[in-house]
């Protein structure tokens, strides 16, 4: 018997047809996760790539279960998210506190404008040399690259959501006579927060890659270092198990940011549609 119904209407009217339960997204995104990890299995094994430089899915994640058996790659997983960690949080005060002045004072935004987009493009990774210069290897080196890559994430979105503040309520604040602090807290803050939230999702991705990538290119410890190590000793499949390990990471970070977009923007109408969707 078909799963699809059909009920008469009235005269002359086409059937109602009950419309087939969606799949979750979430389910969704699992199984592709898994036709893409049955692909990484084929793919050598049918000889498409060579096993010598690309294992099958099934040795990355063995020679990832076995480091995983030691203190060493935890301390290197400690390690990664401690700079990501502190890192986010210099970004976060330094681009919101930043963002709301620079947005909230019109010269100030014109006087910034050419600086910000001649900095901003600027690549994290061309800082090196400098950070190696002045800080040396380690933490702080790190730091530096993690800071100045999630600093304009969270900046431009902040100024953005300044800017978007409505002028008619601008206006009846000035002739409510509130006072600055009271416009920031009332008006500017709860119409910037859904850019706020954005630039910390964004800036929480971009942070993670780059305290990842300071110690592949050797300025710092942590993952890459792990990933620079096990490539310099021919170990393949530890090489593509640490970088799998470094995607759930992201995945990891995305998901707590986005948990965390929809519990402070409960009471927005772009979360509350998302949810009753």
């Amino acid at each position: 018997m078909s799963t699809t119904e059909v009920r008469p209407a009235h005269a002359g009217a086409e059937p109602v047809r009950r419309r087939r339960p969606e799949l979750p997204s979430a389910v969704l995104g699992l199984g592709g996760l898994v036709v893409f990890a049955a692909l990484l299995e084929l793919l050598p094994r049918t000889g498409i790539v060579s096993a010598d430089y690309f294992p099958p899915f099934s040795e990355m994640v063995r020679a990832l279960v076995e480091a995983a058996g030691t203190d060493r790659f935890w301390a290197a997983t400690a390690e990664t998210v401690q700079a990501w960690g502190i890192g986010l949080g210099i970004a976060l005060v330094a681009g919101i506190g930043l963002g709301l002045l620079i947005g909230s004072v019109e010269l100030l935004r014109r006087f910034t404008a050419s600086t910000i987009e001649f900095l901003r493009p600027v690549p994290s990774v061309a800082l090196i040399p400098l950070a190696v210069l002045l800080l040396g290897l380690g933490l702080q080196s790190t730091l530096l690259l993690v800071v100045y890559a999630s600093f304009w994430q969270i900046l431009i979105q902040v100024v953005y959501g300044v800017q978007d503040v409505d002028p008619v309520a601008r206006e009846t604040a000035r002739s409510y006579h509130l006072g600055r602090w009271a416009r920031v807290r009332y008006l500017i803050w709860p119409t910037a927060l859904p850019y706020v939230m954005t630039g910390v999702r964004l800036g929480a991705a971009v942070a993670l890659i780059l305290a990842v990538t300071a110690g592949l290119v050797g300025i710092g410890t942590g993952l890459g270092a792990e990933i620079a190590l096990a490539q310099s000793s021919n170990a393949v499949p530890l090489v593509y198990g640490l970088v799998i390990f470094t995607g759930l990471l992201g995945v990891v970070v995305n998901l707590v940011a986005r948990a965390l977009e929809r519990r402070t923007l409960a009471w927005h109408s772009s979360v509350r549609a998302d949810v009753g969707g």
